[in-house]
């Protein structure tokens, strides 16, 4: 009987803070009715905790708040040691009303004490800007969350989808006032979507040594390898999951019908050749690619069964493997490895 690797635990960023670096996420699993039933969740949340996953994600947008209500029932009845665990929300989503949403200081402080009394929490340990509000000024933005972080009600903040311009317009509107700057982006990153985080996001890890809780690492479920053959019953995409019109929502829909989603099914079905030739599972394979990336804090993994969960981990197993020409040979397949910015030195 194969023995399932327990976490490994990384710094977040420049902070004093440790995760797992394989953690546990509830964009579309948990708090959603039909998908899964509170018990399914207390299952796969006991078995993470026991497996050393530490943190935990979620937002107040997932299931219209469903989802926090949901991971709070679960950890008051597992009775976890509130020193022992992470947990995160993201704001910007809040509902329909005028100022239920964005990043001004208002919702940040109501949204933010909406999310904890679903959490059932007196604060969570990071606080997320969902995404960037071109509509709100950047002061306003730091100093409401300086004030929640001052109020007691979290411990560090961070950005979601923020570009280096962005992150960079708050660090400095930290150090001009004398704020608490982000510590830690939320960004998209898998063998398939590199741009944003190895080249958007470089120079905010080379000057600040920025954190990431990155989502995502599976792109939405295709580099598990299972929908290569189509879409199994059960699955995020299948026919209980669309929208009422039948069409796949979202991201999803340009996984699967746009002409590069199309492209893309050829270079995972060539990945899983890979991951076979290595006897792992191409899921396995695409976290520990990513886990070689000493800018990834954590990766936020789902899981509809504690199964998948130890699954996920094997992917520390994995990383002996990663030689340098197996690297390449994924490098090969995918073809998508991010130009560096150029580096001019110094002038004069």
């Amino acid at each position: 009987m194969s023995v399932i690797p327990k976490s490994e635990y990384r710094f977040l960023g420049p902070t004093g803070l440790r995760v797992s670096s394989i953690s546990l996420g509830g964009w579309i699993t948990y708090g959603e009715g039909k998908q899964v039933e509170d018990e399914k969740t207390l299952a796969i949340f006991d078995k993470a905790f026991k497996l050393g996953i530490n943190y935990f994600d979620t937002a107040e947008a997932y299931g219209a708040g469903a989802c926090e209500v949901s991971f709070g029932k679960v950890i008051k009845k597992l009775g976890w040691k509130r020193t022992d665990y992470v947990i995160s929300t993201k704001l910007f989503w809040g509902g329909e009303g005028v100022n239920d949403r964005g990043l001004s200081r208002k919702h940040i402080i109501e949204g933010l004490d909406a999310a904890l009394a679903r959490l059932q929490h007196d604060y969570v340990d990071i606080v997320f800007a969902h995404r960037p509000d071109p509509y709100t000024p950047i002061e306003e933005v730091v100093r409401a969350f300086t004030q929640v972080i001052n109020d007691g009600k979290a411990h560090y903040w961070g950005t979601s989808m923020w570009n280096a311009y962005e992150i960079e317009a708050a660090q400095h509107a930290a150090t001009k006032y004398g704020l608490i700057a982000p510590v830690v982006e939320q960004p998209i990153y898998n063998l398939i979507d590199r741009e944003f985080f190895e080249k958007e996001l470089a120079p905010i890890f080379k000057t600040y040594n920025y954190g990431t809780t990155v989502f995502s690492p599976l792109a939405t479920g295709l580099l598990t390898g299972k929908y290569a053959t189509g879409i199994p019953k059960g699955s995020r995409y299948d026919a209980d999951n669309l929208g009422k019109d039948g069409s796949l929502p979202g991201i999803f829909k340009q996984r699967f019908e746009e002409e590069e989603g199309k492209k893309n099914f050829i270079k995972i079905n060539k990945f899983a050749d890979i991951a076979k030739d290595l006897e792992v599972e191409p899921a396995q394979l695409a976290l520990a690619f990513l886990l070689t990336n000493k800018n990834v804090s954590t990766l936020i993994t789902g899981a509809s069964r504690p199964e998948q969960l130890e699954a996920n981990l094997k992917a520390y197993d994995v990383l002996p493997k990663l030689t340098p020409d197996v690297i390449a040979k994924i490098e090969e397949v995918f073809d998508n490895k991010p130009e560096p910015r150029p580096d001019f030195g110094r002038l004069g």
